[in-house]
């Protein structure tokens, strides 16, 4: 241990699955490089010597990103830095060049003035728990000393060829969205593999996101790229968030294909060569993709919404592929298990080409649901949890058929209505289905008497 200055982050930024802030509000540099000393402290008490770190192309990431090298360096842990990346190529760094973790300095898809870390320690997601032992590490000042070694290592072009290595798919005429984010020279670099025709737009690195703010789940994101399909006769389009991790989809109408539909199609191919398997989603995912995993032959999984605790299920349950409504899809099939969402494109357009190639086709054959979008509306950090206990209460006091494996998804003969605590934001989210109009009416109402009974007023849109 040495004397260093103990230091005390603000109680908002160490999340469930990384640590996020507003640079300059409630992030600093000075945050950056005592994550890095904190962390590094853990990576060599687990018998660790160095790891990889990158960084998007957010406006604040070369002062973060020095400082957090730094801070890792101080504490007696080489770094090999990656430079501009999107965090799966992050990810696959950790993997090529064999090292004892990586941290990805990544606002993700949140607005220009956030920033923040996404960590591997290991192989492995670093988070819950873990992120709570840095801060505590940090507030004692428990870190180690030593001098470690910054050095750049450039691992774009193996990391393309990697991606590469599974392309089997027919030609296709896409279009690709990376959204000014950092896996924008990626995705360039990428097309130039693929057979067919491909336009990418708002490839430029740009911190600012001057076209539209880089979240492929809310749709009117997707309004330029669903432009661009459909004036320029595309077979579908491709969109990205900031970081990479996470992509969308349109068909050749300009539907947006969600992210349990683009899974419903990935598990068909998955399925085929290995027969059986889990195929894990998240609580907010369609009952119909869990019914089609089982028609299909492979074991359904509903699991709780984040992209560390899928892939930590994903080892448990040795699932080849699993997904998530925001749009994070994870290979183990062929990869290495993480969500990389240039490298989900191929499998995806792979899965297309198996079946029968036309993207509007295959999602028309899926059942047709009614629901409303994810539904995300303020509540308080404490309150949050407190409220979805509350109503869990009053729904087993009544008997109700429902799942708890992340808040409360509970299952009438009309559908499902969710709700359940945001790990990420102050807020509360939920989510309806059903078959019907009337059906999709009624769970809402329900959902709205859930949150009446404790205090909480129904968002408007529902």
């Amino acid at each position: 241990m040495t004397a260093t200055t103990a230091h005390t982050f603000h109680p908002s930024i160490l999340r469930e699955y990384d640590v996020r802030g507003i640079v300059g509000e409630t992030l600093f540099a000075a945050d950056a490089a005592a994550l890095g000393r904190a962390y590094g402290t853990h990576v060599r008490r687990a018998g660790g010597k160095q790891v990889c770190v990158g960084y998007d192309g957010r406006l604040s990431a070369p002062e973060l990103s020095k400082a957090l090298m730094e801070g890792i360096a101080s504490v007696g842990v080489d770094v090999v830095c990656i430079g501009l990346a999107g965090t799966p190529m992050l990810y696959y760094s950790v993997f090529e060049l064999d090292t004892d973790g990586g941290v990805m300095l990544t606002g993700s898809h949140n607005p220009p003035n956030y920033n923040g870390f996404k960590m591997m320690m290991g192989k492995k997601p670093f988070f819950g728990k873990d992120i709570v032992a840095l801060g505590e590490t940090a507030s004692a000042g428990d870190f180690e000393n030593g001098l470690g070694e910054i050095t750049h290592v450039d691992v774009f072009d193996r990391y393309i060829d990697r991606l590469a290595r599974d392309i089997d798919t027919k030609p296709f005429r896409v279009v690709w969205d990376p959204a000014n984010g950092s896996a924008g020279p990626a995705i360039e670099a990428l097309v130039k593999r693929l057979p067919g025709e491909h336009l990418v737009i708002n490839a430029e690195v740009d911190g600012t996101f001057p076209n539209h703010h880089a979240d492929p789940t809310v749709e009117a994101n997707l309004e330029q790229l669903k432009e661009a399909v459909i004036s320029g006769g595309y077979d579908m389009g491709l969109a990205f968030d900031g970081d990479g991790d996470r992509i969308g989809a349109i068909d050749s109408k300009g539907r947006v294909v969600w992210g349990d539909q683009m899974l419903a199609i990935m598990a068909a191919d998955v399925l085929k060569e290995v027969p059986g398997a889990a195929i894990i989603a998240d609580v907010k995912a369609s009952q119909s993709l869990f019914d089609h995993i089982e028609k299909l032959g492979g074991k359904p999984v509903m699991w709780k919404t984040g992209h560390s605790l899928v892939k930590a299920k994903m080892v448990e349950l040795n699932s080849p592929l699993a997904g998530e409504m925001s749009g994070h899809i994870f290979y183990k099939h062929k990869f290495y298990g993480h969500d990389d969402a240039p490298y989900a494109a191929i499998r995806f357009m792979n899965a297309i080409s198996g079946q029968g190639g036309d993207l509007a086709v295959l999602k028309d054959a899926l059942p047709r649901v009614i629901n409303t979008p994810e539904l995300r509306f303020d509540c308080d950090e404490v309150r949050k949890f407190e409220v979805v206990r509350e109503v869990r209460t009053r729904l087993e006091a009544a008997g109700a058929n429902m799942s708890t494996v992340d808040g409360v998804r509970v299952q009438t003969a009309d559908g499902w209505w969710l709700l359940r605590a945001s790990n990420t934001q102050a807020v509360l989210v939920a989510r309806c289905e059903a078959s019907t109009d009337a059906g999709l009416e009624r769970l809402k109402q329900a959902l709205v008497e859930a949150l009446t009974s404790s205090g909480v007023e129904a968002p408007a849109d529902l």
